[in-house]
């Protein structure tokens, strides 16, 4: 049984870097959804009233649709890979940065002001509680009314 448990987790391990990529949905997480998704309605629109011949319109869109489409391929199969590279450095420097700089950082901090915190607190209840219980049963006793005199 453990056998097959190291396997499987072998396996799952293997699978993250080796497993088929999804060609038809490349969006899975919808996160350019709304900022790229440009159309040539949304770019390019004639109101009522001022309208260009028919042609003219149809030939726009086309030309439109079309040199978006392959402007895009062409700088993607250009710069796709380089672009890749890129950020795939870019981001395996920040997850090292954050493992092995950041979280140790932080984790010594919170380890450090947990020790000042404990002086600071044992300060505090040392001297500052007694002297704030003084003053304040100092002031207990008195009373203060207010009069409207006219």
């Amino acid at each position: 049984m453990a056998d097959i448990n190291h396997s499987l987790e072998k396996k799952i391990k293997m699978d993250i870097h080796t497993r088929e990529i999804d060609l038809t949905s490349r969006d899975p997480k919808r996160i350019n959804e709304d900022v790229v998704k440009v159309d040539f309605e949304d770019v390019i629109a004639e109101p009522d009233g001022t309208h260009s011949m028919d042609g003219v319109w149809k030939l726009s869109y086309t030309t439109f649709t079309v040199s978006k489409y392959w402007c895009y391929r062409i700088l993607s199969a250009i710069l796709g890979i380089p672009v890749s590279l890129l950020w795939g450095f870019l981001f395996a420097c920040l997850s090292f940065c954050h493992i092995w700089a950041v979280m140790p950082c932080i984790k010594s901090c919170v380890i450090e002001s947990q020790c000042l915190s404990r002086i600071y607190s044992l300060t505090v209840r040392t001297f500052c509680d007694p002297l704030f219980e003084a003053v304040g049963k100092i002031f207990s006793g008195m009373r203060v009314a207010l009069r409207k005199e006219v």
